[in-house]
């Protein structure tokens, strides 16, 4: 079994003090292999984006511990965050947030601008865009502007940008929400196809058939995993 690319341990994350506090995740325990394409499911409310935003380090957990790659990020601070984020995770979101006035190719090399690790040169830069849009089947649709591409387009715009850093984890958060049946499927096929070549996934979704298809489906309710915890 490959290793743990993520462990978390007694995962709380408290909203409001007191007797308004809201416990929106309730003592999470979750292990992720390295390789491992993860669904994580429940109703609204149960606390899955709570967990995606501390999976992905955009939020720090009230108590207990995250380790992402073996280091523990649980108690790091937001521009340490930002650097973990950026080296190490690739995001696609519902909304695809791509900008609009930027064309594909221009979409997909914003995080090597923002990377520090290693100064590219522009060539570089548009060569890995480039390869990056070619694995998601749209290497004749570099210079469309979002405007001009299906919102399936647009989300495989946005799986791309998360690719080209070469991250150690890519979170899908509601992929295909705004998606028809037919676009969702393509999406959920690229993912297993990432999957495929040793990425890792984890994916929140509301759809039970999308969570099939991937490796293991983690459940939660009211802030706790009801089943799935086990890597």
């Amino acid at each position: 079994m490959n290793e743990h690319l993520i462990e978390v341990q007694d995962l709380t994350k408290v909203y409001g003090m007191g007797a308004a506090a809201v416990h929106a995740l309730d003592g999470v325990n979750l292990t992720i292999h390295e390789g491992e394409f993860v669904a994580i499911m429940g109703p609204s409310g149960s606390g899955k984006s709570t967990l995606m935003n501390i999976l992905g380090c955009l939020d720090r957990p009230t108590e207990g511990q995250y380790w992402l790659g073996g280091e523990d990020v649980s108690k790091l601070n937001k521009a340490q965050l930002a650097g973990i984020r950026n080296r190490q995770i690739g995001f696609v979101f519902q909304s695809y947030n791509l900008l609009p006035r930027s064309t594909a190719i221009k979409n997909v090399m914003l995080p090597l601008l923002y990377g520090r690790r290693e100064r590219r040169s522009a060539s570089e830069r548009e060569t890995l865009a480039r390869q990056a849009l070619e694995a998601v089947g749209l290497g004749d649709r570099t210079d469309h502007r979002p405007n001009e591409m299906s919102g399936g387009e647009q989300q495989r715009v946005a799986i791309a940008r998360a690719l080209v850093n070469e991250p150690l984890l890519i979170m899908a958060d509601e992929p295909t929400g705004n998606l028809d049946t037919s676009s969702s499927q393509e999406i959920v096929d690229i993912l297993c196809e990432l999957h495929e070549r040793g990425r890792t996934i984890v994916m929140i979704t509301h759809e039970p058939g999308l969570g099939a298809q991937s490796q293991r489906i983690v459940n939660l309710l009211d802030g706790r995993v009801v089943d799935g915890e086990e890597g």
